[in-house]
């Protein structure tokens, strides 16, 4: 079937995973990410039977919602210390949060999906493995920890 740039040949495709953007973590060089992971939420489950109740069975209730930890792996750029700067000033509960802002963008360029990472702030770096006999790129982990997700369309 040949594309006619009608709404339903628009639709039908998902959208691809490669055209992303990540805001709220300061401007530079050292803001383009290779990946992102553990963009995921959970509702825990309370389990609940009634005292008077005939079934002698539990049932089954949304609980508190839970986030995990965000993900986010990039190269090292010469005199890129900026997230070890801001992992550094982690003191009893005193560190600076932030919002951190993910977006997903189709072909041309016009953000697709959103997702909102509310009171962010790093939880683990990891550095890069070493290798005498690699030719890779140098890649830095960066972990984040946050409070609430927001997903939003367009």
């Amino acid at each position: 079937m040949a594309d006619d740039s009608s709404a339903q040949s628009q639709t039908i495709w998902p959208l691809a995973k490669f055209y992303f953007q990540v805001d709220g973590l300061g401007g530079g060089v050292g803001n383009y990410f290779n990946e992102v992971t553990g963009l995921d939420t959970e509702t825990q489950v309370i389990e609940y039977r009634h005292g008077n109740s005939t079934n002698f069975s539990t049932i089954k209730m949304p609980g508190l919602q839970k986030v995990g930890n965000v993900t986010l792996k990039k190269g090292i750029f010469v005199k890129d210390n900026k997230f070890w700067t801001w992992y550094n000033t982690i003191k009893m509960n005193t560190i600076k949060r932030t919002t951190v802002v993910i977006k997903l963008f189709d072909e041309s360029g016009k953000p697709t999906m959103t997702w909102t990472l509310n009171n962010a702030w790093p939880t683990k770096i990891t550095g890069t493995d070493l290798k005498s006999d690699g030719n890779e790129a140098v890649i830095e982990t960066l972990e984040l920890a946050y409070e609430t997700l927001t997903i939003a369309n367009g």
